[in-house]
């Protein structure tokens, strides 16, 4: 039985920041979460491997459910090669388990990255696959953002039945626009499979939102990006979100895709646990070289975004998961709650009984370690360390 032992750590255990406390991992699962008065040399083995903390934060490992991208590695790839390169990138930033992200495309590639991104799940080496995210095709042209209009549609069974068949059933996330035609069939089909319905590039007024919730769409893409905003007359999208304790949402932490007081009026009208951090990060983000590429286009880096060579419009994010922790403390979010946003609430969202986002005896040992810079010390993935600069 092999043990490791990370000692002296200011623990996260997804219910409470604990000072001066140990973790003791046993066969890649958590064992025990004790303070430091209360071990000893006895509570060690023999055998044990034993990391001394030095008082960084020990969080569960980050969960990022929507992202494109990394590194040069891309969902658009379609190849399973480049599904473990993004496995493999995220361990640098604290991210043990992704949602490999397909937007629309044509219906030939679209299905051979499903299929890509089901046949690397299982082979990978790094952050662990935990199913599809799948942002459309079944979502609004008036609200594409920087998604190609062209490769929207309106809802379609069949495709709809196809993409769930070549996804070998791992679609774990499905953003879709309340307002289409045929959605609650849609809606229904995918609370029959597990497949968790976001609201997102959506046009959708207040009633088709209530509707859209009614029928099983509980959760909502990258929040107030490419949707209806709020308006005295008609809530629409955001207001929805807002308004509703028990449909949760994306938000991209990176002070550009939300001004910080729209972060903060959001922790003030939602609980905590129904807020989920994403990165949305696209193909160049960390890229060190080569030509920036992202959804077929050339993009350059300006300021924490990317934006087209061509019209100068935003691209997307590139955020990364500990930089998104990072930025929500520096505009006093308390690090518990952006712990919870990272970690604890996309494994309970995507609500498939996984056993992560905690540290508390049982859970797998997936865990992120950084220090008081915000850099990533040490990361683990089921009880294996994957990355350990102590």
């Amino acid at each position: 039985m092999s043990t490791i032992v990370l000692y002296n750590g200011k623990i996260f255990t997804g219910v409470a920041l604990l000072d001066n406390n140990t973790v003791i991992i046993k066969d890649g699962i958590i064992e025990e979460v004790v303070s430091n008065e209360r071990f000893t040399s006895k509570d060690i083995p023999k055998d044990a491997e034993v990391y001394d903390m030095n008082g960084a934060v020990v969080s569960p490992g980050f969960i990022d459910t929507h992202i494109h991208g990394l590194k040069g590695y891309d969902t658009s790839d379609n190849s399973i090669d480049a599904i473990h390169g993004m496995s493999e990138a995220l361990v640098e930033y604290g991210c043990t388990s992704f949602c490999p992200t397909m937007y629309p495309m044509a219906e030939d590639d679209f299905l051979k990255g499903i299929k890509a991104i089901a046949d690397a799940m299982g082979t990978e080496t790094g952050a662990e696959i935990l199913g599809h995210h799948l942002e459309g095709p079944f979502v609004s042209r008036d609200k594409h953002g920087a998604l190609d209009q062209k490769f929207m549609q309106e809802v379609n069974m069949d495709l709809m039945k196809k993409y769930w068949e070549m996804a070998k059933e791992k679609i774990a996330i499905m953003t879709v626009a309340p307002e289409l035609k045929n959605m609650r069939e849609l809606a229904l089909f995918g609370t029959k499979k597990g497949i968790v319905l976001s609201a997102g590039h959506s046009d959708a007024n207040y009633d088709q939102m209530v509707e859209g919730m009614q029928a099983g769409i509980l959760h909502s893409t990258h929040f107030f990006n490419a949707m209806r905003r709020l308006h005295h007359r008609d809530p629409g999208v955001v207001g929805g979100i807002m308004i509703h304790p028990n449909i949760s949402c994306e938000v991209i932490a990176d002070g550009h895709h939300l001004h910080p007081a729209i972060i903060k009026l959001l922790l003030r009208v939602k609980p905590i646990h129904k807020i989920v951090m994403v990165t949305d990060a696209l193909r160049p983000t960390c890229q060190t070289s080569g030509k920036l590429m992202a959804n077929g286009e050339e993009v350059y880096y300006s300021g924490g975004l990317f934006k087209k060579v061509e019209d100068d419009m935003i691209a997307g994010s590139s955020l990364t998961m500990i930089k998104g922790v990072k930025y929500l403390n520096d505009i006093g979010v308390p690090l518990e709650d952006s712990l919870r946003m990272a970690a604890c609430n996309p494994a309970t969202v995507i609500s498939r009984q996984f056993d992560k986002g905690y540290i508390i005896p049982g859970k797998t040992a997936d865990i992120a370690v950084f220090d008081k810079d915000f850099k990533i010390k040490l990361v683990m993935i089921k009880g294996v360390i994957k990355k350990n600069n102590f």
